[in-house]
């Protein structure tokens, strides 16, 4: 049996287990207090990734069935993000396809499966499909692996332990490394149309490409990290409403990139907290494409 992943510790403070639970009217009035017409579901981490091959695959269909009932039952409302079965990886491809069919609008993985790094060759069908089926890919933050806990992210009481290696630091480290490797291995190059999601602002990446376009010339990639940027990731805020953050995002990347997000339950700003968020944008147009457009237009979305 596969070790309980620490990070579980968060869905049960406070409400976030009830919230999480919650896919009818206490999301929707809570979706309403905050000014929010769609939101998009996902399964909180780790996801099916730690399971073993056959019970990632029942539980990654299990998941992605209750998701896709959620969204037949209220699809004015909710659309949904699938879960994959990433530690059988001939099972993947063939999984994100079955989710499409049933309505999923794209995808949420972790960056390492067991001894697998997403960027490992095994999971190059997976990005063929999801480019093919037009299916973005969201890379989620996970606790990192046992070995760099214990180089990196020990030493403390184990609450601050555990905070280091997550939220604090450890989480986006973790995530924004998955999402440089993948440019490293020229997944892009490959798969010029397949489009990645990152939270967080961009998980640290958006913030070191000064120094991450160095590798390009060095790992033989067509265009510059900064280009793959641009032209392959879009950027969540992840409920970090700081207009500081945005106003760095614009000066690397481009506002269509921009994409808004609360990441219910474990943030929950207010209806005046995005409001004045959304006054930092310089027109109206351009709010219009982060808080809404460039999602409808990344996802698919028919939310008129």
């Amino acid at each position: 049996m596969p070790i309980p992943d620490e990070s579980l510790a968060f869905n049960e403070m406070g409400d976030h287990q009830q919230r999480l639970e919650d896919l009818g009217a206490g999301r929707i009035a809570t979706m309403d207090a905050q000014g929010i017409d769609v939101s998009i579901l996902a399964l909180t981490p780790p996801g099916t990734q730690p399971l073993p091959p056959v019970e990632a695959v029942r539980l990654s269909c299990a998941a992605n069935d209750l998701a896709a009932a959620t969204v037949s039952s209220n699809p004015s409302r909710f659309r949904s993000l699938s879960t994959l079965p990433m530690s059988s990886p001939p099972d993947v491809a063939g999984e994100l396809a079955r989710a499409a069919d049933i309505g999923h609008v794209g995808t949420m993985v972790y960056g390492r499966s067991g001894g697998l790094f997403l960027d490992d060759p095994v999971y190059d069908d997976f990005f063929a499909a999801a480019s093919q089926l037009r299916q973005p890919v969201f890379i989620h933050p996970q606790l990192p692996s046992a070995a760099v806990r214990d180089a990196s992210y020990r030493g403390f009481d184990p609450t601050t332990d555990l905070a280091l290696a997550t939220f604090g630091w450890g989480w986006h480290l973790d995530a924004g490394l998955a999402a440089l490797r993948l440019i490293l291995r020229g997944t892009f190059d490959r798969h010029p149309d397949l489009q990645i999601v990152l939270g967080h602002w961009g998980e640290m990446l958006l913030f070191w490409l000064d120094r991450a376009n160095s590798l390009s010339r060095i790992a033989g990639l067509q265009r510059s990290v900064s280009d793959y940027m641009r032209s392959n990731f879009f950027i969540t805020t992840s409920g970090m409403l700081n207009p500081a953050l945005l106003q760095h995002a614009l000066s690397v990347t481009c506002v269509d990139r921009l994409i808004f997000s609360t990441d219910y339950p474990f943030q929950q700003p207010t209806r005046d907290d995005v409001s004045s968020f959304l006054e930092h944008f310089s027109s109206d147009e351009e709010r219009e494409m982060f808080s809404s457009s460039n999602a409808a237009s990344l996802y698919g979305l028919d939310i008129g």
